[in-house]
């Protein structure tokens, strides 16, 4: 028997999907959240193999409850439910430990393969997400500056000279000749006008 959790801030879309779900014989319904803080508290308390989440609900969202889920009740496998497939939310929620995804409004059938794939340990990633969570990994991981060092990067980008970002920030032309010096360092850039390229790229600064 698979137990679910359904965590939704909509009470129809909670009992429509209960309705749904209850007619599986291998499916039983536990619990029915309206909040991330309630999705917690009842799945420490009840243990479901599955919890279907939304991801826009008040209190706690859904992302923020699925981080926390593997605390509160490690055995429980969450899957999203979402009415948008280009959501940047719902890559945090799998990077927060989702097992995949459904979107709202998909055929029973999907609902039900879904939960039995995710009750089963496996993952379902519609293509889109999968690709971007691809490329995410592949990503270069961004190079630590200090504080003060993506400040001058910073009004760097901003085509400020030397002189007015020693102006700007109390230092003198020296400093700013030495923090810009580690920068390119770090980053392996040639120049200035690189270095800025760069740590727009990795999202260190904005343009």
């Amino acid at each position: 028997m698979i137990t679910i959790l359904i965590a939704d801030d909509h009470p129809v879309v909670r009992e429509g999907l209960a309705a749904i779900l209850a007619t599986q014989p291998d499916f039983t319904v536990v619990g029915e959240a309206a909040d991330g803080a309630e999705l917690l508290r009842l799945a420490a308390e009840r243990r479901p193999a599955v919890a279907l989440v939304d991801l826009a609900m008040p209190v706690l969202d859904g992302a923020a409850a699925i981080a926390r889920l593997q605390e509160v009740a490690p055995e429980t496998r969450a899957l999203v439910l979402t009415a948008f497939d280009s959501d940047e939310r719902i890559i945090g929620a799998i990077e927060a430990g989702a097992r995949g995804y459904l979107l709202k409004g998909a055929p029973r059938n999907e609902i039900f393969a879904a939960v039995r794939l995710v009750a089963e340990g496996g993952s379902l990633l519609q293509p889109p997400v999968a690709a971007r969570l691809v490329a995410r990994v592949a990503r270069p991981t961004a190079p630590a500056l200090t504080p003060r060092e993506l400040e001058v990067l910073q009004l760097v980008a901003q085509g400020r000279a030397n002189k007015e970002i020693a102006a700007a920030l109390g230092v003198t032309e020296r400093t700013v000749k030495f923090h810009l010096s580690a920068i390119m360092t770090r980053l392996g850039a040639a120049n200035r006008t690189e270095a800025v390229a760069l740590a727009a790229q990795l999202g260190l600064i904005e343009l």
